[in-house]
This record gives structure tokens, C-alpha cells and sequence, in this order.
């Protein structure tokens, strides 16, 4: 078959039609970063085809040198991108250009927000940065041929964005990719080797591999003769790996470029570490925390991870092995000296050089998190804001770490206000009166629900602080971190309440005079409950509520229970214990009433009023309306 009888126009998948409409509408605020996303781009074909041919040196076909070249034509007023790299096949032209995988494209199109300085980031963040050459360009051609296959097996892609494309089947010499940029007139300003020249230092200069222009003459026109040779070309980024450079050598700007090259991210990093190890084993590290959460960093099938490097070769992206799972918003870089060339997943999974490695990034972002907190506390904030959710898994998944992650979390708390949490466990032990022995949490739906439960009655009263959980982790969060330098944590809502040496004899004695006197209401109102409780008893928590439920110390919370249930998953709820106010004027009237039936119905209401205050849902909510309602109407009556 002719090359020419290969030649097919196809249409865009529907979302790639959308992506392109808000690219050619200037969805970029700074035009410039096209060339960024291309030569990322190029750089990663050259990574993988160096990647590939530790297994298949013949990939390189003569041409063992990799580079990305970039051309400037004024009259034709063209930009082209040309790299030896891995190159592309035609099916894989039609799988990586014609079409984007749709879940990310759909989760792109939903995280527009309409601002543009925000938005602009999103393509290379989305893995779609190629179509950022339609920000300048009406017409794209890419040529490109994939390492390893024949000439003449060669693919042309040519689009104007404008919901179709063509492919055919070309005679291709040179493996690689390139790409050229016919320029919009108003965008006529790019075709300038200098202007090219500065956007690469600002944006692509650490890129490893070299990016090469032609020599410019300097001064005077080029005569005809000049035409005639062959162009000189010179490399114009650095191309020097920056985390191999001394921390002294490097700038703070220099370490802002690289993050947004790295990360595709607009916003500058919040803090970032980088460390030089040597001895028994030698690796460098340059670790970045963002500023913002990425969109899928709840997506359990997402990959997240470091870049590895072995001596300056990229080896594989994601590399979660070198991370906990806790801390998989960490962007950045590893490059180790000692791991073999054709190190997998597999082999990661087991080495101990590399539980090594993860152990000392481990402690590196703790430390970083650390000092944040302790002298940037404005930007310690700004982090827990975005990743605390994701630390609070820490506890249960690094014992090792268990404490140190522990001083890093931060709280609602009775004793302070605001919408955010801002109580470190530090903060609450230096409050803690002397005799107190444990550290009180309630765990809740909402922060609304925790701070007027009525398990928190007897606190207020005695002045005594409870730290408010209401993330669905906190749950997970106290099953694992059950203690805190040697102070126990306790659920407010669980077991008998014992508040040591705080708890005043008297009160308990008069709720244990109040229960002996009170012996037969108490088992009226179990016999009115039944199965629906474990037990019903006189409470010591509760001040101004008529009752409140709790469950047995070891026994799963109710509000877990609820997590669990909206998760999925099918969790026994467990049978609350209801404990009574028995100086409360509700106890009062039903311990007066003789008609049973009415009795019936003010306990049900009672307890399921306890129930919803627990943030708990009833099984029958009409049969709690009726009972309000007659309850209501005897009160008029």
C-alpha cells in the first residue's frame, strides 16, 4: 500500500474537541509556556527511548546521542521542535494525540474555574500539553517515527484544531518526533531565536537533555555563503540535572522553575528539601511539597510518587515505593548510584536500599513539616488545609514515625473557635490541668454536631478541654493513635465516664443515690426500649441534656459505624447504651406518668432525641413525627 493511499482524516474524540475550543480561546494567560509543555514533551520521548535501550541498544540506530533541536523560519513564520526520542508509531499517534484517556480529560474540564492564571496550568497537569501549541499556532504538523520500526513506517499528523486531523504513513529517516508550529500572525512574535531562547532559560534549563538552536550571527546579516553550510547548532539550556548541583549553587528561583517544570504546576512549591548523601550509599534527593492539593490525590487507582533516577538515567515515574502512602503529595526527584540500570516495580517492592531511601525522605518531610510549623506557622496552616486529611492516615501506616506525625496534626477543640483546625496535641497538654490523665476527643459528623453533643455537658462545667474529630479518617486516626507522650486518648462518648482525680466524689455518689431511687423508672424505660438498647443507666455527663448516647469502651463508635455504612461497606451498627439526666424536668414528668401508653411514647421520644443529637438517623422518622405530635397536642389539651 502507498504511502498516499494511507492518508485518512479522522475527527477528534468529543472531549479533545472541548480541550482544543478552550486552548484556542486563550486559555493560557501567558502564552509562552507552549514551548515549555513541547519540550517537556521531547524530553520525555528522549527518557524513555534511554530507558528502553538498556534492553535493546539497537533502538538507538546509529545515533547514540539524544537532543531536541528547535528551528525558527521568520518568513514562513513556522517554530519547530525536533527530538531523536523514542518517536511514535501510528496507532500510538491516534492513542496519545487523537484521543486523551476520558476520565482525566472529564476531571480537566471539571476543575475550570473561569480564571485563567489557574486554569493555565491545568493542561500539562492533565498530561495534554501537547495541544498547548494551538495557543499560538493555527495549523500543527508532527512527523514522527517510532525507534526500532523501518523508514518507510513513518506518521504524519496535521490538524487546525478544528475538530479533525489527518494521519498518513511517511518516509521517515530519523526516528524521533518533529514538530512544527505555523504561526498565528498576532503570535508572529515567537518566530524570534532570541525570544525562544529566553523563554527556554526561564522555563527548561534544567531539562537534562540538551536543547539546541542554531548559531545566531551576531551584528551582521548572513551572506548567501552562510546559507549554503551546514547549520551550526548550539546547546542553550544548562542541561545539568539541578539536584545534582551543590544546595550553595543553586538559587531559590532556580528551585521555583524546576518545581513548575517537574510538576506542570503554575503556583510556586511551599517548601522543598535537597540532600546529598554519601557513604554506603550515595543518592541525591530534591523532594517538593505544593501548594495546592492535586485533583485526584483521594483516587486509590492513581499512581503517586517520586521520579527515580540511577546516575542521572530516568528510570520510571511514579515511583511510590520511595514515599509512604501518607505522603504521596510530595513531588520531586530521587537518583541513586547504586540501583541497577534495569531496576522495576518489582525489584523496588524489595530492596533495602530503597527502604532506605524511603525511610530518610520520610524523615526529611517530617522535618520540613516540623520547622514549617514551628516557624511559618501562616504556611503551616496553608499545608494542613490542603494535605491534613491525607497525614492523619500517617499513625496507622508508620508506626515508626507514629509521634513525630502525631505533632504534626492539628484539632478543633472546645477551647477554640474559628472553622479551622489549629490545636496541635502539644498545644493541648500544655493546657491540661495537672491532675488530668487523658486526652478527651469526640468524634462527630459535623463540627456544628460536636460542639453542642451533650456528651460534652460535664467538660464545659468543669472547664476541661475535648479536642472535636469530625474528618471521616479521625476515626481510622484514634484506632491507631491510641496515646501521645504517655497520655492515653479517650472518646468522650465511650464506656462509664472517668475523669480521675478531675471527677468531684460527690457527684458521683449523688448520681449513684439518684439511680438507687430512681431503680424503677429505669427499668420502665427498659422494658419500653428493649432490643434497641444494651442498658440504660444514670448518666455522670450529662448537665443540661435529658439523655445521651454512649457505647462500651471497646465496642466501634456509632458515628464509625456510620462512616462505614455511607463507605459501603456493611458495618453492624452497635446497640447504644442510654444513659438519663435524672434531675432533668422531662425525667420529672415521665417518671409522673401513669398512662402507659403515653409513658411509651415520651420515652421513644427521648431516646430517639438522643439519637439525632448523636448525628444518628432513625429507622422510622414517621413514627417520630406522630409521637411529637401527640405529644404536642396532649400539652395544648
Amino acid at each position: 500500500m502507498t504511502a498516499a493511499a494511507q492518508k485518512e482524516t479522522r475527527e477528534f474524540q468529543a472531549e479533545v474537541s472541548q480541550v482544543l475550543n478552550l486552548v484556542i480561546r486563550s486559555l493560557y494567560s501567558n502564552k509562552e509556556i507552549f514551548l515549555r509543555e513541547l519540550i517537556s514533551n521531547a524530553s520525555d520521548a528522549a527518557e524513555k527511548l534511554r530507558f528502553e535501550a538498556l534492553g535493546n541498544d539497537a533502538l538507538y540506530e546509529d545515533d547514540p546521542n539524544l537532543r531536541i533541536r528547535i528551528e525558527v523560519d521568520r518568513e514562513a513564520r513556522t517554530i519547530t521542535i525536533d527530538d531523536n526520542g523514542i518517536g511514535m508509531s501510528r496507532d500510538e499517534v491516534v492513542g496519545n494525540i487523537g484521543s486523551i484517556a476520558s476520565s482525566g480529560t472529564r476531571k480537566f474540564l471539571e476543575q475550570l474555574s473561569g480564571d485563567q492564571a489557574k486554569d493555565s496550568a491545568l493542561i500539562g497537569q492533565f498530561g495534554v500539553g501537547f495541544y498547548s501549541a494551538f495557543i499560538v499556532a493555527d495549523r500543527v504538523t508532527l512527523e514522527t517515527r517510532r525507534a526500532g520500526l523501518p523508514a518507510d513506517q513513518g506518521v504524519r499528523w496535521e490538524s487546525t484544531g478544528e475538530g479533525s486531523y489527518t494521519l498518513e504513513t511517511i518516509d521517515k529517516p530519523a526516528r524521533g518526533t518533529r514538530i512544527t508550529l505555523h504561526l498565528r500572525e498576532e503570535d508572529a512574535e515567537f518566530a524570534d531565536p532570541w525570544r525562544l531562547r529566553g523563554i527556554i532559560n526561564k522555563f527548561s534549563d534544567h531539562v537534562a537533555i540538551p536543547i539546541e538552536m542554531r548559531k545566531e550571527a551576531v551584528g551582521e546579516e548572513e551572506d548567501d555563503k552562510d546559507k549554503d553550510k551546514a547549520p551550526e547548532w548550539e546547546q542553550v539550556n544548562k542541561g545539568t540535572a539541578l539536584w545534582l548541583r551543590n544546595k550553595s549553587e543553586v538559587s531559590e528561583e532556580e528551585y521555583k522553575d524546576f518545581y513548575k517544570y517537574l510538576t506542570h504546576d503554575f503556583d510556586e512549591p511551599l517548601a522543598w528539601t535537597h540532600n546529598r548523601v554519601e557513604g554506603k550509599q550515595e543518592y541525591s534527593t530534591l523532594l517538593y511539597i505544593p501548594k495546592h492539593a492535586p485533583f485526584d490525590l483521594w483516587d486509590r487507582e492513581q499512581k503517586h510518587g517520586v521520579k527515580l533516577y540511577v546516575r542521572r538515567v530516568f528510570i520510571m515515574d511514579e515511583a511510590d515505593k520511595l514515599m509512604p502512602h501518607y505522603l504521596r503529595f510530595v513531588k520531586g526527584v530521587v537518583d541513586s548510584s547504586d540501583l541497577p540500570l534495569n531496576v522495576s516495580r518489582e525489584l523496588l517492592q524489595s530492596d533495602r536500599r530503597i527502604d532506605s531511601i524511603r525511610s530518610a525522605n520520610t524523615k526529611r518531610i517530617l522535618n520540613l513539616l516540623e520547622k514549617m510549623a514551628k516557624d511559618e506557622p501562616e504556611k503551616y496552616a496553608t499545608f494542613w488545609k490542603e494535605f491534613g486529611k491525607v497525614m492523619k492516615e500517617g499513625p496507622a501506616e508508620d508506626f515508626a514515625n507514629r509521634e513525630k506525625i502525631a505533632s504534626l496534626l492539628r484539632f478543633h477543640s472546645t477551647k477554640a473557635e474559628g472553622d479551622e483546625p489549629t490545636v496541635s496535641l502539644d498545644a493541648y497538654l500544655e493546657r491540661m490541668p495537672e491532675k488530668q490523665e487523658k486526652i478527651y476527643y469526640l468524634t462527630a459528623d459535623t463540627l456544628a454536631a460536636a460542639r453542642n453533643s451533650p456528651h460534652l455537658e460535664v467538660f464545659k462545667k468543669k472547664d476541661i478541654e475535648v479536642l472535636l474529630l469530625t474528618d471521616r479518617v479521625d476515626e481510622w486516626l484514634v484506632s491507631h493513635l491510641t496515646e501521645y507522650k504517655g497520655k492515653s486518648l479517650q472518646s468522650v462518648a465511650k464506656g462509664e465516664l472517668d475523669l480521675g482525680e478531675l471527677e468531684d466524689k460527690a457527684d458521683r455518689e449523688k448520681a449513684e443515690k439518684a439511680a438507687e431511687e430512681h431503680k424503677d423508672l429505669i427499668e420502665r424505660i427498659e422494658k419500653v426500649l428493649g432490643d434497641a438498647v444494651k442498658d440504660v443507666r444514670a448518666s455522670t455527663r450529662l448537665t443540661e441534656s435529658p439523655a445521651c448516647l454512649v457505647v462500651d469502651q471497646y465496642e466501634m463508635s456509632q458515628n464509625l459505624a456510620r462512616v462505614l455504612k455511607q463507605l459501603g461497606q456493611d458495618a453492624p451498627m452497635p446497640k447504644p447504651i442510654l444513659e438519663l439526666n435524672l434531675e432533668h424536668p422531662l425525667l420529672e414528668r415521665l417518671e409522673k406518668e401513669a398512662d402507659e401508653e403515653k409513658f411509651a411514647d415520651l420515652t421513644r421520644l427521648i431516646f430517639e432525641q438522643a439519637m439525632l443529637a448523636e448525628g444518628g438517623q432513625l429507622d422510622d422518622p414517621a413514627s417520630f413525627v406522630h409521637r411529637l405530635n401527640r405529644l404536642i397536642l396532649d400539652m395544648q389539651g
